[in-house]
C-alpha cells in the first residue's frame, strides 16, 4: 500500500469510532423519550458499547498476531455492518442495547488493528507522525458526523441517524476488501498459546512506558467521554439547544481536535513525544479549570461550557496519538495486543465514567463540568509526571 492508502484506511478504521458515538448522539434525547428508557438505560446504549468495544480487544488483539490483520478486520467489519442494521431497526432499548454491544465488539477488531497496523509498518518515532495524519482523518469524519446526525434525526428521526452508521460500516468494509494489503510480516503461530499469552501480557502490562502512555491515554478520553455522554442532556434539555444547534457544537468541537492533531506532527519535530504531551498537559489542565470555575463562580451558560472545552480538545488532539504509539512502541513483535490491552483499559475506564454519569445526571450543568474538570487534572500529572519519566523521545 502507498503513504497516502495507509493513512486513508487508518481514518476510516479509526473513524469508526467517532461515527459510532457522534452521529448517534443529537438522537439520544428523542431516542430515550420515544422508546421510552430511563437515563441509565440511555446511558447503556453508550456505555455497552465502549465496554464490549475495549473487552472485545483482548480477543482480537492476539487473533490479529496469530492469523494477520487482514482476517481480522474482514469478519470484524462484516460484523459490525449487520449490527449496525440492526441498531437501526430496533424495536425497543434492549434490544437496542444488545445490538449496540455487538456493535461495539465488532468496532474493536477494525481500531485495534489500525493501530497495530501503524506498528507494523513504522518504528515508535514516525509512528506517532502517521498516527497523528490517521487521527487528522478521525477528525474530518467526527467534525462531519455529529452535524449529520442532528440533521438526520431534525428531518426524520434516530433510524435514519442510525442507518447512517450502518452506511458508513459498508464504506469501510469495502476499502479494506478490496484495498488492504496484509502488513504482518511474519504471523506466531503461538499467539494464541496460554503459555505464550501470559508471557505476552506480563511483559506488557509490567512495562513502564505502555502505563505511562496508557494511563495518558485512557485519561483523556475519560474526559473527553464526559462530554459525550452528558452534553446531549445538558445542552438540548438544560441549556435548550435544537439537535441541529446540537451537531453544529460537536462539529466545532471535533475540528478543534483536528487542528489539534496538526499542531501535534508540528510540536513533535521539534519538541519529541514527551516534551509535546507536557506543553499539550497545559491546555487539558486550564481547559478543565476554567470550565469549574466558571461553573463555581454561577455562569451556567453554554459559552462557559464550549470555550474551555475547546482547550481541552485542542490538547485531545496531541495526547490521542502519542498516547495510542507510544503504548505500542515497545513491542513490535507483539503490536496487537499490546494494542488491544491498551484500548480495553481506555474503554473499561470509559465505561465506569458512563456508569457514574448515569446515576449523577440531574437536569444541571454539574456532572459534566465536575466530570470534566476532574479528568483534565489527572491527564496533566499523568503527562507531567509518567510520561515526563518513561515516555520516549
Amino acid at each position: 500500500m502507498t503513504s497516502g492508502q495507509v493513512v486513508l484506511l487508518l481514518a476510516m478504521l479509526l473513524g469508526l469510532q467517532p461515527v459510532t458515538t457522534d452521529l448517534y448522539l443529537p438522537a439520544l434525547p428523542g431516542l430515550t423519550r420515544e422508546l421510552g428508557a430511563t437515563m441509565p438505560q440511555a446511558q447503556l446504549t453508550l456505555t455497552a458499547l465502549l465496554l464490549a468495544f475495549g473487552v472485545s480487544q483482548l480477543v482480537w488483539g492476539p487473533l490479529s498476531d496469530r492469523f494477520g490483520r487482514r482476517p481480522v478486520l474482514l469478519v470484524g467489519t462484516t460484523a459490525y455492518v449487520l449490527g449496525s442494521f440492526a441498531c437501526a431497526v430496533a424495536p425497543n432499548i434492549d434490544h437496542l442495547i444488545f445490538w449496540r454491544t455487538v456493535q461495539g465488539a465488532a468496532m474493536g477488531a477494525a481500531v485495534m488493528c489500525a493501530r497495530a497496523v501503524v506498528r507494523d509498518l513504522y518504528a515508535p518515532a514516525q509512528g506517532a507522525s502517521v498516527m497523528s495524519k490517521g487521527l487528522s482523518g478521525l477528525g474530518v469524519l467526527a467534525c462531519l458526523s455529529a452535524p449529520l446526525g442532528g440533521i438526520l434525526t431534525a428531518w426524520k428521526n434516530w433510524h435514519a441517524a442510525l442507518f447512517a452508521v450502518a452506511l458508513f460500516g459498508c464504506l469501510c468494509l469495502g476499502l479494506v476488501a478490496m484495498r488492504f494489503v496484509e502488513t504482518l510480516p511474519h504471523t506466531n503461530p503461538r499467539a494464541l498459546h496460554p503459555a505464550m499469552l501470559a508471557r505476552t501480557w506480563r511483559g506488557i502490562t509490567t512495562h513502564p512506558t505502555f502505563w505511562a502512555f496508557t494511563m495518558l491515554t485512557m485519561a483523556a478520553y475519560c474526559g473527553l467521554f464526559t462530554f459525550l455522554a452528558a452534553s446531549s442532556f445538558v445542552l438540548i434539555r438544560v441549556l435548550h439547544f435544537s439537535t441541529t444547534e446540537y451537531g453544529l457544537v460537536m462539529f466545532g468541537n471535533a475540528f478543534t481536535y483536528f487542528l489539534g492533531t496538526f499542531l501535534c506532527r508540528r510540536l513533535l519535530a521539534r519538541f519529541g513525544v514527551r516534551r509535546t504531551v507536557g506543553l499539550a498537559a497545559v491546555l487539558t489542565f486550564c481547559g478543565g479549570t476554567f470550565m469549574g470555575l466558571l461553573a463555581l463562580a454561577g455562569v451556567h451558560s453554554a459559552w462557559a461550557i464550549l470555550l474551555p472545552f475547546g482547550l481541552y480538545m485542542l490538547a485531545h488532539g496531541i495526547h490521542n496519538p502519542c498516547g495510542q504509539s507510544g503504548s505500542v512502541g515497545p513491542f513490535p513483535q507483539a503490536a496487537g495486543t499490546a494494542s488491544a490491552i491498551n484500548g480495553c483499559f481506555t474503554m473499561v475506564g470509559a465505561f465506569l465514567t458512563g456508569q457514574f454519569l448515569g446515576q449523577q445526571m440531574d437536569g444541571t450543568v454539574w456532572p459534566l463540568v465536575y466530570g470534566v474538570w476532574f479528568w483534565s487534572v489527572v491527564t496533566a500529572l499523568t503527562a507531567w509526571t509518567l510520561v515526563a519519566r518513561y515516555g520516549k523521545h
